[in-house]
This record gives structure tokens, sequence and C-alpha cells, in this order.
């Protein structure tokens, strides 16, 4: 039998595997489906038509499978798919699809801090970290191994692409392409993500064409459809054509770089320059 606290309340419709730990004041709803491994600390709140897969850890007051926060959710909402190996931190939401056939999905080994939240019909990969107080509106789709740091906001319909990384309060309206690292102060993309390309075992090689492929993107000056055929052209193969395929599905428009003012230069003179023309200056006078 599970270890399921007498506390708690747990439909007898629900299928709960034999070694899932339930703590107190849990709530468990009809046509749930909780496999092998799983840990649900107290208070949690797991709604019906929701199923999670092996060996989740499930932290104080999160809510899975909640009614979106949408005008036009209905009697009938869908549901939720959590894969395998995933962290769910305290007070962290998850809803479930807005139709009836709808369902939010959230992959495999991710950790999403507290009080993080991911809407209605989300697509979530694996490897993704959401760090504390992130925000993600409906439909958007993360892809695997992006950072969200804390405090940021994805707008509805969104894209991030693989590999991202999100600066922390960042207001994210339009897709963020692979690979990048997005500054959470001007929202802009800032350059490669350079140091999770390596941790990730991307090789000198395939560094080197995604930063060509960037200069394409970012800094040629092309238009969309002639960006989109050289990037084509270029890179058939490799990490680098991940972009033409992500581009295809753009929408929302991409988030653009942050180019930095060219400021004007001051020449700072020694006080001895300064002597020097100070006296030039009596002699002409």
């Amino acid at each position: 039998m599970s270890n399921i606290h007498p506390a708690a309340v747990v439909d007898r419709r629900a299928e709960i595997a034999a070694d899932v730990t339930i703590g107190p004041f849990c709530v468990v709803e009809e046509d749930v489906v909780i496999d092998s491994g799983c840990e649900l600390a107290s208070r949690v709140t797991v709604k019906r038509s929701t199923h999670l897969g092996k060996g989740n850890h499930i932290h104080e007051g999160v809510v899975l499978g909640g009614r979106p926060q949408h005008l036009r959710a209905g009697q009938q909402v869908g549901g939720l798919t959590i894969g395998s190996g995933n962290m769910i931190r305290e007070n962290a939401t998850i809803h479930c699809g807005l139709g009836e056939h709808d369902r939010t999905i959230v992959g495999d080994n991710n950790m999403i801090m507290v009080n993080a939240h991911v809407a209605h019909d989300c697509r979530i990969g694996n490897h993704v970290i959401l760090a504390n107080n992130v925000m993600i509106a409906g439909h958007v789709t993360v892809e695997d191994r992006v950072y969200i740091s804390g405090a940021a906001g994805v707008h509805q319909f969104c894209r991030v692409g693989q590999l991202a990384m999100v600066g922390g309060q960042s207001h994210i309206s339009q897709d963020i392409p692979p690979f990048v690292i997005v500054d959470g102060i001007s929202h802009r993309v800032v350059g490669l993500n350079r140091v999770g390309l390596r941790r990730n075992g991307y090789t000198d090689k395939e560094i080197l064409d995604l930063k060509s492929a960037y200069r394409i993107i970012f800094r040629s000056g092309l238009s969309w459809d002639d960006m989109l055929q050289e990037l084509r052209d270029s890179f058939p193969t490799g990490p680098a054509a991940t972009y033409f395929e992500f581009f295809q599905g753009v929408k929302r428009g991409i988030v653009r770089e942050r180019r930095c003012q060219v400021q004007p230069t001051l020449r700072i003179h020694s006080a001895g320059e300064e002597d020097v023309q100070n006296q030039s200056r009596r002699k002409a006078g």
C-alpha cells in the first residue's frame, strides 16, 4: 500500500502506485494517476485529470491541474500531464488545458521553484529551470534546458528556444531564439549562452557555427526572408540548423538584440599637458 497520511483526502477513483507518499492535508481528486516513486508533501492539491509520471517530488502548497485563469473556461476543462523526475517547490501552480480535450504538458527532470506559475496549455520541455516567481502565460512553449530567472514574465503564445537563458525580471512578449541570453534589465538578447553550450557538450566547431548564425540573425541587416534563406543555405545540419527550424514557427516576432549606444570619447589630459596648454595660451595672448 502507498504511504497515505490519514489527514489526506484521496478520491477512491484515483490511481496511486503502491510506493507513493502522500503527506497530511493533501487533496487528490478523481481521474488522477500518480506513478511510482512520487512524493507529495503536505497541503498539495492534485486536481482531476492530472497524470504524474515517476519519481516526482512535490513540495508544500503546490496546486497541480487547477482551472485555467481564463474567461472562456467552461464547466469541462482539460488536463495536465507531468513527466518523470521533476521537482516542484513550494506554492507553485500548474494549470490544466483550457478546452475539454486540451492538456498542459510538462516534461522530465525539471525544477519549478517557489511561487512559479505555468498557465493553461503550456508545453514545458526537459531539464528546464523556472526560478522563483516566474510567470508563464497560456499557450507558451519552453524548450529543453531553458533557464528562466526569478520574477520573469512570458507573454501568452510566446516560445523560448532550447538552451536559452532569461535574466531576472525580464518582460518577454516575443519569441526567444535558441541558445541566447536575454538581459533582465533591457529585455533584449545580449549574446550566445556560451557557458550553457559548453556545459552541455557542444564542440568548438558547433559554437563557432552558432556564432556565425547569430551574426546573420541579428547583425547582417538582411530582410526576414533573406535571413531565413541565408541560414538555410549556410547551416543545413548541426545545432545552427535549429535556428531555421525555430523561425518557421515565429508568429509574434523575435526578441531583438541589445545594441549599445555609441558614446563620445572624452580625452583625459594629464597635469603636465594642461600646464603646456596654459603656457601656449599666454604666449598667444
